[in-house]
């Protein structure tokens, strides 16, 4: 299936590892040509020459800290300057950081928010004038499932993603009229780098890590990354042309809410 991806361009936040970096590789073997950016510059290279190899795509590393605006603003005018359009950005970038309310003090909600928040709306203040010269675009946020429905413990990123589905859908609706889509994607449990960290932290098999999380989960497993990479390329694609505005979860079965 000709998912009408070939000689676009892509930027991916956090696409050194994880869910970037699976977005990154589905668009690139689709024909994209794919800028990751990511904070380690070693990490960023490693990856950008393992894509390169894998799918044969133009890959772009751009070392950037989204949590600053300085850094974002440098990479977007990087990427326009080497490719001349932006079709295509995922808003990947972020980390786990949950705990109750009285345990997380201004600095940490401030640096939860610049992150996973302030980070997106950067991004896509840079992204949406490209896109509208370009004739349009699309705009993926990732989110979790607890954007839906917050538990208890799961301060301040709750709080941060569920601003991350509103923004998805206000700005949806104000970019609609410029052929510019936006959606969101709610993760569950997916593998990825802080899963590794917390098998080590337990002294636990991580196969046998992953096994114990997927018992929870209606599909009786862990998510793959490439799982969501496929998602994530599917919605920026032609074939997605009549998506907008909607924040689809890649869980598991495990959200109590659709």
């Amino acid at each position: 299936m000709d998912m009408g991806l070939a000689g676009k361009v892509a930027i991916v936040t956090g696409g050194s590892t994880g869910i970037g970096y699976a977005a990154a590789r589905s668009m690139a073997r689709e024909g994209a040509r794919v800028a990751i950016l990511a904070r380690r510059a070693d990490v960023l290279e490693r990856a950008a020459g393992d894509l390169r190899e894998d799918t044969g795509g133009e890959i772009v590393p751009v070392a950037a800290d989204v949590s600053r605006e300085a850094d974002v603003k440098a990479a977007f005018e990087a990427v326009l300057a080497q490719f001349g359009r932006l079709d295509t950005l995922v808003n990947n970038a972020g980390k786990s950081a949950a705990g109750p309310f009285t345990t997380v003090d201004d600095a940490s909600w401030q640096e939860d928010l610049d992150l996973k928040l302030f980070a997106a709306i950067r991004a896509i203040r840079l992204a949406v004038p490209a896109m509208i010269e370009g004739g349009g675009g699309a705009i993926v946020n990732v989110v979790n499932i607890g954007a839906k429905a917050p538990g208890a413990g799961s301060l301040p990123t709750s709080v941060s993603r569920a601003a991350g589905i509103a923004l998805t859908k206000a700005i949806s609706k104000d970019v609609a009229p410029h052929r510019i889509r936006v959606n969101a994607v709610c993760i569950g449990q997916i593998k990825s780098d802080q899963w590794v960290r917390r098998a080590r932290a337990n002294d636990q098999d991580l196969d046998e890590y992953y096994a114990e999380v997927g018992k929870n989960i209606p599909l009786g497993r862990v998510g793959e990354a490439e799982e969501v990479g496929d998602l994530i390329a599917f919605l920026v694609s032609e074939r997605g042309q009549y998506i907008t505005g909607t924040a689809i979860n890649a869980d598991g079965g495990a959200a109590a809410n659709v």
